[in-house]
């Protein structure tokens, strides 16, 4: 089955990484495009992750996963190697409503990382639902060089219209317009 696309607000959503190796550290260096509420649990960090920790202040408790360490959190991302940690904190997660995604074990997932690009304001994510994430990333590389560096600014000045006009059709219509031209001239160089 498909993966639903969300985009999830994490305001006041703590996620916790449980595992401190290459792979945590990717999904470390994701969460950082979009907050910085983010603890660590892992016995030994990577480089990249430990220097990254001490960069961004983030919480790390160096030890091993304990039963009842996600209870505060809203996402906890397993990032470890032990199938049966996987499957046991997935189980877990469903006692505290919290979101699961052990990383290579889509049976233990409530949701996946899609290959995604951010530029300011936009985010534009690509997924195959787990079926080939080699496919994903090239689709990705490919759209990301599509779009123009200009695209923030764009951004920023509909952003400004959307809360300078007033609300209606016209207002609609207006933006519409603005956004459909300038894909048009960024396609047509």
């Amino acid at each position: 089955m498909s993966y639903f696309p969300a985009f999830l607000k994490l305001d006041n959503k703590k996620i916790l990484i449980v595992g401190g190796g290459n792979i945590a550290y990717e999904k470390l260096e994701h969460l950082l495009d979009f907050t910085q509420d983010i603890s660590v649990i892992a016995l030994e960090l990577s480089n990249d992750m430990s220097k990254t920790i001490k960069e961004k202040s983030l919480c790390f408790e160096q030890r091993c996963y304990e039963k009842g360490d996600i209870k505060e959190y809203g996402i906890v991302i397993v990032a470890v190697d032990d199938i049966s940690l996987q499957a046991e904190i997935f189980q877990e997660s469903k006692h505290y409503n919290c979101l699961c995604n052990s990383v290579d074990s889509v049976e233990y997932c409530d949701f996946i990382f899609p290959s995604y690009i951010k530029k300011d304001d936009l985010t534009i994510a690509v997924s195959t639902s787990g079926a080939s994430p080699a496919m994903a990333k090239h689709l990705r590389i490919y759209l990301q060089n599509l779009i123009p560096d200009t695209i923030g600014e764009f951004l920023q000045e509909m952003k400004a219209l959307r809360k300078s006009l007033p609300k209606g059709k016209e207002r609609m219509k207006m933006l519409d317009t603005k956004a459909k031209k300038y894909i048009q001239n960024w396609s047509n160089r």
